[in-house]
Formats: structure tokens, sequence, C-alpha cells
């Protein structure tokens, strides 16, 4: 990864937007998954490659760093995210420093999505998610080890989990320190491993649990679920799991921001007499009335039966269109009766019409 052109990882150009490095990644992860290619290591491989690379380009600062020297070294710090003791370190030897034990290592991130309804978006709610993940081997706890046994200390870092090599340099002594190949940085070797999840203190197993979707999210909205994610190898912490949010779409609405648009159908003589008619809203209906003469196109705004507003109180509003529908067929009271009207507004209509009579009302 540390070779590796992140934007080519990404699969993006190096001027791409926040939004196309964005798209790029969710397209990656889906296809990547490792529910979807069970068993592919290369795939599980590419996910891990895609997520670290995301995380680095989507943070302003690491992206102009990455930019700039052609790694990650550290938001806001040329020489690495360490102390200025570490610095020290680095170029004039750090004798006598103490080693800093690495540990369990967290888990990678991973991300799902849920389909939800409009109403669940519009008002919340509770929803159960299933995701299959490594998560703790519940035989040896995350240890690793075979019950009754305990991890020694790694004979080969004493325990730190890395390897600390002195050289010099023009610049005196310079010390680099990589993680321990022996232990795989966690400072511990197991002698025993636990013969479930041989050694590595994880199995993949599905879970279900239920996560509170707040009202007002909007399709593509993101839950970060800090802990649900992957557990780490050998006991380490879990990473985050980021649930997308896909809102099916509702065939009586169309959402715009947090208001709701509606296609309220009447007839040539509803709109030209006046009537009152229903309008669905999301839990139920109203009545609106609808003045003779009104025109196709008329809106009739309803308030505050839009969706809830994600960032404060209240909700949007719901407009209503008017959409004068024209018969496609009459039979021949009907049309006698239009061009009667026709006649008397002074009209000039067509005086036959066959393609707008229907067989049943046609004289035989």
């Amino acid at each position: 990864m540390a070779s590796a052109d992140l934007y080519a990882v990404l699969e993006v150009e190096h001027d791409a937007s926040p939004d196309e490095l964005k798209r790029s990644y969710r397209r990656l992860a889906r296809e990547l998954h490792p529910d979807n290619n069970p068993g592919d290591a290369h795939a599980e491989a590419r996910f891990k490659e895609v997520s670290q690379a995301y995380e680095i380009l989507s943070d302003p600062e690491r992206r102009a760093n990455y930019d700039r020297f052609g790694s990650d070294m550290g938001a806001g710090n040329p020489f690495g995210a360490g102390s200025v003791q570490d610095i020290f370190d680095m170029f004039f030897g750090g004798l006598g420093a103490r080693p800093q034990r690495r540990g369990p290592q967290p888990g990678p991130d991973a991300e799902v999505t849920v389909d939800i309804t409009l109403d669940d978006a519009a008002f919340g709610a509770a929803h159960e998610v299933s995701v299959t993940l490594p998560q703790r081997c519940g035989s040896c706890q995350g240890s690793g080890c075979a019950p009754g046994t305990s991890p020694v200390t790694c004979d080969e870092c004493a325990g730190t989990g890395e390897l600390r090599r002195v050289r010099n340099s023009i610049l005196g002594q310079m010390m680099t320190s990589t993680p321990c190949p022996r232990c795989s940085g966690t400072g511990q070797r197991i002698e025993t491993p636990c013969v479930t999840c041989r050694g590595d203190g994880r199995v993949t197993q599905t879970s279900t649990f239920t996560v509170q979707i707040p009202p007002g999210v909007e399709d593509g909205s993101t839950m970060r679920l800090a802990d649900r994610g992957p557990a780490g190898p050998r006991g380490g912490p879990s990473g985050r799991l980021f649930v997308h949010l896909r809102v099916r779409p509702d065939p009586r609405f169309e959402r715009v921001g947090d208001d709701l648009h509606h296609e309220a159908h009447v007839t040539f003589a509803q709109a030209a007499l006046g009537a009152t008619i229903d309008v669905p809203t999301l839990r139920d209906h109203v009545t609106i009335d609808v003045e003779p003469g009104s025109a196709f196109g008329t809106v009739h705004r309803i308030r505050h039966e839009g969706v809830a507003h994600l960032h404060g109180r209240g909700r949007g509003d719901l407009f209503a269109h008017l959409v004068v529908d024209v018969p496609s067929e009459l039979d021949e009271t009907s049309a006698d009766l239009l061009r009667q009207l026709a006649a008397h507004r002074g009209e000039d209509v067509r005086e036959h019409a066959p393609r707008l009579f229907s067989r049943r009302g046609a004289k035989k």
C-alpha cells in the first residue's frame, strides 16, 4: 500500500472532487466486499486497500500531505504523525528510548446497505441489520489460544511488537522500526492455537442487531457505527461499520429536500366546476378544495405534511399538483353534451371524432 498510487487504487484522477472520491469508493467497496466475494483473498485485500486509500484521500489535510510528499506521513506534519521526540529519535538515534508496545491491531472498517421506506426516512424507525463479518471467537474469547493456554512473549522483538534498526546517515544515526514479522506486531506468540479460529481470535459469523434511523435522513445517507465492524485479530478492537441508507421510491410522492410533491388527478368537470378531493399523506390523507376553473398544474400547499427536518424541529410541506385528466374514450351521449357546450361557448370543434368513442358506447 505504501508504494501504490492511492488515486489508482480508487480508480479516479488526481484532481477528483470529494464527491467523485466518495462515489468511486462506494462502488468499489460494494464490488469487493467480503460478503459478495466469500473466500476470495484477492478481493478482500483489494477491499482493505480501497478502504485505506479512501481514509487518506477523504481527509483534506492528509490528502494534501499525500499529494505533496507522495505518502501519508501524518496530517500537518511532513515528518510523520509522531511527537517531536519521535522526530529527534529518528534523526539522532534515540539511544535509550523505550520501545513502544504495539499490541493487538484494530479490525478494518466495513459497510452495508440497508433499504428503507420513505415513511422510515420521514419519521425515523428501528431497523434490523444483518452483517456477516469476522467476530471475536467464542471458544478463546479472542485470544487465539487454546483453552487453558496463554500467549508467550515473542523472543524476536522481546514483546515490543517491532524491530528497530540503527543505520548511519549524513545526519547521523537514524533509527527505523518495522512490525515484528514473527508475531505480526502483537509482541506475543501463540504456541497452542485455538482449534476453532486457528489462532486468529476471530471467526466469520452473521449477526443481527437493531439500528435507530433518525427522522429526516435522505437517500444515500450514511450512519457510522463504532465497534460494529470486523473484530481485530487476537482480541483487537472492532472497526467501524458504515450503514448506507437507500430509500425505496414511493409512487405517491417525489421528495425534494424535506418537501413532498404529489400529482393529484382531477377530471375535466371537476377542474371546471370545482370539487373536494382526497390527497394522500405519508400516513393518512387530507381533503383539498379544487376551485372552479382550476388549470392544469395548479399547486395546493399543505403545510407540515412533508419529511421531518433532520437537524431541527418541524417538517416540510406537501405540494399537490393538479393534473387534469382528459378522457381518451367517450360514448356518444357524452360527446353530444360536449358539442353542445362547445356550441354554447362558440368554440369550434370537430363534428365527428371516432377515435374518442368507446366500443361499448358506439351505435351498431
